[in-house]
């Protein structure tokens, strides 16, 4: 994984961990940053390792993920250009990872170590609340997928999280909105058997509320899928 040759970002890129802070703050944070680019399938930071670095996801796309004692991958979170991942390297003492991350494309990823991100918040208090926030958002998005689990239909969890991901992830096209998404991510996402995700995608895809490809779902409208499945 090479250095990048430069730390500048896109105009348009508002990542959360920087939100509130003056440009010049930004400008001084992202130069004590180390760019880094990384092929997709690439894992940046390993479940049980202990927590040295803190990553923002400038270009590309990554995911959260862990294995259980039988080595099957749970994807947890998907990390789209803007957030931010391994937080836990910000705290005073030393922890390990929770999760692993990986990209998903090729990406370019802001690196921060330890000892620079801990002096930067000491600096920018800013920074350790926008941590904060990001938390308590990942517990939000927990609390409604257990939520979910418990009330809802099978049906009703899979078109959930497609709507979230067409949310974070998707990409605009005439047709509607674009997902790089394959049947055994959804349903991990959505803890449904890869079967039951596989069927509820051909019957929306029958139905004209998808039109599914290998490795793609296309949602001709977030809202239409979600009315249909509650329907249903």
């Amino acid at each position: 994984m090479a250095a990048s040759p430069t730390t500048s970002l896109p105009r348009d890129f508002k990542p959360r961990l920087l939100e509130g802070l003056a440009d010049a703050e930004i400008q001084t944070i992202v130069a004590a940053a180390t760019p880094r680019r990384f092929p997709a399938d690439s894992v940046v930071a390993h479940e049980g390792h202990p927590a040295e670095h803190v990553y923002m996801v400038v270009h590309g796309r990554a995911r959260n993920f862990f294995l259980t004692p039988d080595g099957k991958k749970i994807v947890l979170f998907w990390i789209p250009p803007g957030e931010t991942f391994g937080a836990a390297a910000m705290l005073l003492n030393p922890v390990n990872y929770l999760l692993s991350t990986e990209t998903v494309k090729n990406s370019l990823i802001l690196e921060w170590d330890h000892s620079t991100i801990r002096r930067l918040a000491a600096r920018y208090p800013r920074l350790m609340d926008n941590v904060f926030l990001i938390s308590f958002d990942h517990l939000t998005a927990y609390r409604a997928h257990h939520l979910s689990l418990v009330c809802d239909t099978a049906g009703q969890r899979v078109a959930q999280v497609l709507a979230n991901l067409a949310m974070g992830m998707g990409h605009k096209v005439p047709e509607g909105i674009e997902l790089d998404v394959r049947n055994e991510e959804l349903a991990h996402a959505a803890n449904v058997t890869l079967f039951t995700a596989s069927r509820l995608l051909s019957a929306w895809h029958r139905d004209g509320v998808v039109v599914k490809s290998r490795g793609k779902v296309l949602l001709r409208s977030p809202e239409r899928l979600l009315l249909h499945e509650m329907a249903g």
